[in-house]
């Protein structure tokens, strides 16, 4: 089989292109739930913590001087950033468990399979047996 051949058949695997449409959704989602964050749900807990704008709560490590910028911690990003990562992490939790529900009902038990004749015919001698004793 050729390279070509090979990538190919590779690339054309159903969970590649599954893998690849989650991806690109994914990223989508994030720029929803960061703009979401950023733009909806932190200004009005910046107002009730006392008119606080995350976003630019920063601990300035060194002022700038001349040319050179100031060099910032910027941990009211990171709290952001963190909110991000909860809202996702919540959602992404809330599909898995909605794919199990859905797997788990789709799944009934099998019933157990017969036993082969032999299995069957060798019981029966048994029980015979232990009948005339």
């Amino acid at each position: 089989m050729s390279m070509m051949q090979e990538f190919k058949s590779f690339i054309m695997r159903g969970n590649v292109l599954d893998l690849a449409v989650g991806i690109i959704i994914g990223g989508a989602f994030g720029k929803i739930v960061s703009s979401f964050v950023s733009d909806v749900l932190m200004p009005p807990i910046g107002v009730i913590v006392g008119g606080i704008d995350f976003s630019t709560l920063a601990y300035t490590l060194k002022e700038a001087q001349g040319e050179a910028p100031a060099v910032l911690v910027k941990y009211g990003m990171f709290i952001n950033t963190i909110i991000d990562f909860l809202i996702i992490g919540f959602a992404i939790f809330m599909v898995v468990r909605a794919a199990n529900r859905m797997k788990k009902k789709e799944e009934k038990p099998a019933a157990p399979p017969a036993p082969p004749k032999e299995e069957v015919l060798l019981t029966e001698i048994r029980d015979i047996l232990k009948a005339q004793r």
